[in-house]
């Protein structure tokens, strides 16, 4: 395994190196929105960010701040170590269907409660994610669904040779 060299934040930054692992839920307030097909399928100020180690933060939403009818349940279970199982939805609106672009997590373990009815997306499946207007960039690697900006710092795990992390 080769040694990781986090990169130096820049004032207003943070270093996905200084998260914790197990993750940290925080509470946010920054604006976040979730487009597809043309229009904003969600919204909010409240939502959550999960921070972990060498992983941008995941921003988990209310889930009535999706419009109506854009979240259709699917298929299909994966387990994480930390939060527990997640369930999976398509998002959906009249011209774009994003497949089992947002979970869930019904029934997270303990120390991550406050995501109970809370929706994450990834942000390389749908238009756009933002956050305060920042369009965010997808966690590489396509398993992940960490929401990179400006304001993070990595490497981030997810890069070519980052599974031994």
């Amino acid at each position: 395994m080769r040694r990781v060299t986090p990169e130096v934040p820049g004032p207003g930054q943070e270093s996905v190196w200084d998260y914790p692992r197990p993750p940290r839920v925080e509470p946010s307030t920054e604006t976040v929105e979730v487009r597809l097909g043309g229009e904003v399928v969600a919204r909010t100020t409240a939502s959550l960010r999960v921070l972990e180690t060498s992983h941008p933060p995941t921003y988990y939403l209310p889930r009535d701040s999706f419009a109506p009818g854009v979240l259709r349940p699917v298929e299909g279970t994966t387990f994480c170590e930390w939060k527990g199982m997640a369930t999976y939805f398509d998002l959906v609106t009249p011209t774009a269907t994003a497949r089992r672009a947002a979970w869930t997590y019904a029934d997270p373990t303990r120390g991550f409660e406050a995501i109970h009815d809370h929706v994450s997306v990834m942000p390389g499946q749908v238009d756009a994610c933002l956050v305060d207007d920042e369009v965010v960039r997808a966690q590489e690697g396509g398993f992940y669904g960490g929401w990179v900006t400006d304001r993070v710092v990595g490497p981030f795990k997810g890069v070519p040779g980052s599974h031994g992390w």
